[in-house]
C-alpha cells in the first residue's frame, strides 16, 4: 500500500525516538537502524487511516521487533570472540536520544548498555521504555501484552539489577574531559603507580575486539592488574603499529554521555575506550575495538570540531 507524503512524514518525524528507543535495547546502532526500517516497511504496508495513535503503534511493532532480535543476539553471542560490548556512540550522535533528565542520560551510558545484557528481553524493554522514555506502565503493558502490575514488578526488578552492579556518578562535560586528560596522562607516564591511584581498588577492563582485533577474553581485575594492563596497552610496540596500520592519535572525549579516550588513525576510529567514574576513582574501562562497531563513531567523528589530539598511541 503506498503512502502519502503525510504518512511518511509523519514516520519521519518519529524516527529519532524509535532509533533512540532500539539503540538501548539492542545496544547496536546498526541493528538499531534495521529494525527502524522494518518498523518502516510495517508501517508501509497496514492500512494507517485505521491507526489511531501512529505513535503507540509504531512503538509497539518495533519494541516487538527488538525483542525478537534480543532473542536471538543471545543465541549469536554465545559463540561471540571474547567479550561482548556494546556499539560506542560519541558526542552529538542523535541516536543517544534525550538527555533531559538523569535517568534518560544514565540509560544510555555504557556502563548501563552492558549492564543491560544481563537482564531478559522483557525486562529490558520494560527498563528501557519506563526509565528513558517516561512511558506509564499501562502504555508499556500495552505495548508488551501485559497487564500493568507485570509492568511493574517487571520494571522494578530491572532496575534493582542495574542499580545492584552500578555505582551511579554524574560528571559534566568538563569533569569528564580533566578525568579523561589525568587518566591518559598517567597511562602514558611509564609507571603504574599514578593510574592506580586514580583506579578504584575493585577496578576492571575489558575489551571487545569481536575476533578482528586482539582482545582478552577475560576481564582484568583490581587497581594493580588494570593498572599493568593499561600501561601495556599505551606502551609502544611495532606490533601494534603493524596491527592497525600506524600510531593512533588519542582524543579526550565523551562517548554515550560519559568520559571516554578516543583513538583516530587517518580519519578513522580504531578505538573507543569508556571510562566509568565513581566518587572513589575510575571502577571501569570499556574498550571497543571491534571495527565493525566503530563505523558510526567514524562517520560522527568526521562531522565534529575535535581539536588537538593529547597525544600518539604506541
Amino acid at each position: 500500500m503506498a503512502l502519502s507524503m503525510l504518512d511518511v512524514d509523519r514516520f519521519e518525524a518519529s524516527r529519532p525516538r524509535l532509533e533512540a528507543i532500539a539503540y538501548r535495547l539492542l545496544g547496536s546502532a546498526t541493528e538499531a537502524e534495521d529494525a527502524v526500517q522494518e518498523t518502516f516497511l510495517r508501517w508501509q504496508a497496514v492500512d494507517v487511516e485505521r491507526i489511531e495513535v501512529p505513535e503507540a503503534w509504531l512503538t509497539k511493532v518495533l519494541t516487538n521487533l527488538c525483542l525478537n532480535q534480543l532473542t536471538s543476539a543471545r543465541a549469536r553471542r554465545e559463540t561471540y570472540v571474547g567479550e561482548w560490548l556494546p556499539e560506542p556512540l560519541l558526542a552529538g550522535d542523535p541516536m543517544l536520544g534525550p538527555a533531559d533528565t538523569a535517568e534518560q542520560r544514565e540509560s544510555v551510558s555504557y556502563a548501563v548498555l552492558t549492564l543491560l545484557e544481563r537482564l531478559s528481553p522483557n525486562e529490558r524493554a520494560v527498563y528501557v521504555l519506563r526509565e528513558a522514555f517516561d512511558y506509564s506502565h499501562r502504555e508499556i503493558a500495552e505495548i508488551l501484552d501485559l497487564s500493568e502490575a507485570a509492568s511493574q514488578q517487571i520494571f522494578h526488578r530491572a532496575k534493582k539489577h542495574v542499580a545492584e552492579g552500578r555505582a551511579r556518578t554524574e560528571v559534566d562535560e568538563a569533569t569528564a574531559r580533566r578525568i579523561v586528560e589525568e587518566f591518559l596522562a598517567a597511562a602514558s607516564s611509564g609507571q603504574t603507580e599514578p593510574l592506580v591511584r586514580l583506579l578504584t581498588g575493585d577496578a576492571i577492563a575489558i575489551g571487545d575486539g569481536g575476533g578482528k582485533i586482539p582482545a582478552r577474553a577475560k576481564a582484568f581485575q583490581g587497581a594493580v592488574a588494570v593498572a599493568k594492563f593499561l600501561w601495556g596497552l599505551f606502551k609502544p610496540a611495532e606490533a601494534k603499529r603493524a596491527l592497525v596500520g600506524g600510531s593512533p592519535d588519542v582524543y579526550a572525549w565523551t562517548a554515550n554521555g560519559g568520559p571516554a579516550a578516543i583513538a583516530v588513525l587517518d580519519g578513522r576510529v580504531v578505538g573507543v575506550m569508556c571510562l566509568e567514574v565513581t566518587e572513589d576513582g575510575i571502577a571501569a574501562f570499556r574498550n571497543q575495538v571491534n571495527p565493525d562497531k566503530l563505523e558510526r563513531a567514524t562517520a560522527q567523528w568526521a562531522a565534529s570540531e575535535h581539536g588537538e589530539p593529547l597525544f600518539k598511541a604506541f
